[in-house]
C-alpha cells in the first residue's frame, strides 16, 4: 500500500475494495463473538423530540415536521428580510462526483449570469461546496483548489484497528482537517452577515438515532456569537459527507429538559440526498417568497440521473456498495420528481444540471485527483452553456449498455 510523506497509508482505489472486503469479513466473524462499542449516554424518544442546541435553539429543525415548516412560516424562513429575485441552488451529493458541480459554479461565474442564490442546500459531499457557493464567485478559487489541487486525496486513510472494532473504516481526521483548513472564522463572518441580509444556507445530515433528516440553519449557527460555533459548523459540515461505515458519525451534543446527551448523525444522502424543500412542503401551496417574482430553482446532481448498467460481482462488499449506491440513486430520483411537481404546483422554474449518461465515471470510492480535475474541467465547460440546465428530468435509456458505452 503506498505510503505518504508523514508515513500514513493512503489508499488507491483498488485497495478501497480490498479493504472493505476484508472489514466485512472480519465483521462478519466478530458479529459471531460479540464485540464492544464506544458506551452513550442513554436518552428517549421523548428526549430527542424537545432537544436543540444549547445556546442556539434555531439551528435545526426536521425536514418531515410539518409544525415547524408550515406554508404560512414558509416566506418568513425562507427569504425572512431578502427582497431580490428569489432564486436557489440545491446541490447534491456525490462524493468526488461533486468536483462536477464545483466545475459547474465557477464557469457559470465567468458567464456573469450566475445569479446570487437567496437560499443555498447541500447534501454529503455537496455541503462542502455549499459554504462557496453561497458566499459567491469571489470563493470559486477555493472550490478550484479543493478539487483539482489535491487536497482530497489523503481522504481514505485505513482507521488500524479501529476500522475492524470501531464505527467506519476509515479515518476522520482528514476529512476533519480539509474542513477545518477551508472553514475558519472570518468565513463564518461572511456567512453571518449574508444570513442578516436575509439569505439562507441550509446542510442536511441523517440523525441515525431518530432516523430522520435534519435540516441545519448554517447561518443561524454562524451568526450565533456563540463559544463553540466554529467547531459545530465544522462538525455538521463533516457530518453531512460521513458515509456511513465509511467514515465514523459525528456525535452532536445537544440539550433536553436540562440535561445534556449526544446524538449520532451522518451522510445527509441516506435519507435526502437533495433537498430543494422541506418535505413538509412538497404537497403545499405557497405564496412566492421575496419579491413576488416566480422563483427559480436550480438543482447540481453530482451524479448520472439515469441508471448505469454494470455487472456486479458476486462477493459481498460489490453487492453491499452496488446497492447502496442504487439506493442513492433511486432516492435522489424521487425527490426530484416530487420537487419538480412542487414547482410546476406553485409555478416556480424548475432546472436540474446532471453529469452525462455516457460520462466515464469511477468504478469504486476514490478521491484521485486526476480523475477529479478532469470532472472539475467538465463541469466548468457546461457551466458556460445555458444548455446545461434541463426543465425535466432525463428519460432512463432502454438501451441495457454500460454508461460509459453509451452516447
Amino acid at each position: 500500500m503506498p505510503v505518504d510523506g508523514h508515513g500514513d497509508e493512503v489508499l488507491t482505489r483498488l485497495d478501497v475494495t480490498n479493504w472493505i472486503k476484508r472489514v466485512v469479513g472480519a465483521a462478519a466473524l466478530l458479529a459471531l463473538v460479540g464485540c464492544a462499542s464506544v458506551p452513550r449516554i442513554a436518552f428517549i424518544k421523548t428526549d430527542e423530540s424537545t432537544a436543540i442546541i444549547p445556546g442556539i435553539p434555531g439551528a435545526r429543525m426536521w425536514a418531515d415536521q410539518s409544525a415547524a415548516l408550515n406554508p404560512a412560516q414558509a416566506q418568513h424562513v425562507l427569504s425572512s428580510k431578502w427582497h431580490g429575485p428569489f432564486t436557489m441552488l440545491a446541490l447534491s451529493g456525490g462524493g468526488a462526483d461533486v468536483a462536477f458541480g464545483a466545475g459547474l459554479l465557477t464557469g457559470w461565474s465567468e458567464t456573469g449570469r450566475r445569479p446570487e442564490f437567496a437560499v443555498v442546500t447541500g447534501t454529503s459531499a455537496g455541503a462542502l461546496v455549499a459554504p462557496f457557493a453561497f458566499l459567491g464567485p469571489a470563493y470559486d478559487p477555493v472550490l478550484k483548489a479543493v478539487f483539482t489541487d489535491g487536497e482530497t486525496e489523503r481522504l481514505l486513510q485505513v482507521n488500524g484497528l479501529a476500522a475492524i472494532f470501531g464505527s467506519a473504516i476509515f479515518k476522520a481526521e482528514p476529512l476533519r482537517q480539509l474542513v477545518a483548513k477551508h472553514v475558519d472564522e472570518s468565513l463564518l463572518a461572511a456567512i453571518a452577515a449574508e444570513q442578516r441580509k436575509g439569505r439562507r444556507l441550509f446542510v442536511v445530515t441523517t440523525n441515525l438515532d431518530a432516523q430522520r433528516t435534519v435540516v441545519w440553519n448554517m447561518g443561524v449557527i454562524a451568526a450565533s456569537g456563540r463559544p463553540g460555533a466554529l467547531a459545530l459548523f465544522r462538525d455538521i459540515l463533516v457530518a453531512s459527507s460521513s458515509i456511513p461505515g465509511v467514515f465514523p458519525p459525528v456525535s452532536v451534543e445537544v440539550e433536553s429538559g436540562g440535561r445534556r446527551f449526544a446524538e449520532m448523525h451522518v451522510d445527509g444522502g441516506v435519507t435526502a440526498n437533495v433537498l430543494v424543500v422541506p418535505q413538509s412542503l412538497l404537497l403545499s401551496n405557497i405564496p412566492a417568497p421575496g419579491s413576488g417574482m416566480r422563483p427559480r430553482i436550480y438543482v447540481i446532481i453530482n451524479d448520472q440521473l439515469t441508471p448505469a448498467f454494470d455487472l456486479v460481482e458476486a462477493a459481498t462488499a460489490p453487492i453491499v456498495e452496488r446497492a447502496f449506491i442504487t439506493a442513492v440513486k433511486a432516492n435522489t430520483r424521487n425527490s426530484l420528481i416530487a420537487t419538480q411537481d412542487f414547482t410546476r404546483r406553485n409555478d416556480w422554474e424548475f432546472n436540474v444540471a446532471a453529469i452525462d449518461p455516457n460520462y466515464p465515471g469511477e468504478a469504486a470510492i476514490s478521491f484521485k485527483t486526476t480523475y477529479m480535475r478532469k470532472l472539475f474541467e467538465y463541469g466548468y465547460d457546461k457551466g458556460h452553456s445555458p444548455r446545461v440546465w434541463h426543465r425535466d428530468m432525463p428519460e432512463t435509456p432502454a438501451d441495457g449498455r454500460p454508461a460509459a458505452q453509451r452516447g
